[in-house]
């Protein structure tokens, strides 16, 4: 099983190895873990990165881990995220030529319900819980997420799973 520390000490090698800096923004199963749910499992790394991509998704595959990474979180759904989502998140890893960061845990429910499958909702609700993230926050924060977006369909059924979290939270 992939940790966080695990993750951290593997890219403190690969910076070493390559010489190149890794900004992380870890946004899967192991930002869950970073927000404290120990029984979370994940084999992979997704997140939003700074840095050489190609080859820190090489290196990644080398060590037998897939990567689901891209440069901008924004822009993996129709929805966008909220605007300055970057600044809230919360630095988990700094060592020299290495930050792993976690988005803040609005931001996090919000990158969640944009995806909206099943173990994206229990993510979400899970810390939504452990953080006291209110339904008033994650429907200001959608909203902000919409205001960002472009006019799409998408934007619809982005509304209804926000509406249909909220009212379980």
């Amino acid at each position: 099983m992939l940790t966080p520390e695990g993750l951290a000490t593997l890219l403190s090698g690969y910076v070493q190895q390559s010489g190149s800096a890794v900004d992380l923004l870890l946004v899967g199963g192991l930002a869950v873990q970073a927000y404290g749910d120990a029984q979370r499992f994940t084999h992979d790394v997704a997140g939003e990165v700074r840095g050489d991509l190609e080859g820190l998704v090489r290196f990644l595959h080398s060590h037998q881990i897939p990567a689901d990474l891209g440069e901008d979180l924004s822009r993996w759904s129709v929805v966008a995220m909220p605007p300055g989502y970057r600044d809230r998140a919360t630095v988990m890893t700094e060592r020299p030529g290495l930050r792993i960061r976690i988005l803040h845990p609005t931001d996090f429910v919000i990158a969640k319900l944009r995806r909206g499958t099943e173990v994206d909702l229990g993510d979400a609700a899970f810390v939504a819980r452990r953080f006291g993230v209110t339904a008033a926050a994650v429907r200001a924060a959608a909203e902000d997420a919409v205001q960002a977006s472009p006019r799409d369909t998408a934007i619809f059924l982005f509304r209804t799973t926000v509406e249909q979290f909220c009212t379980r939270l």
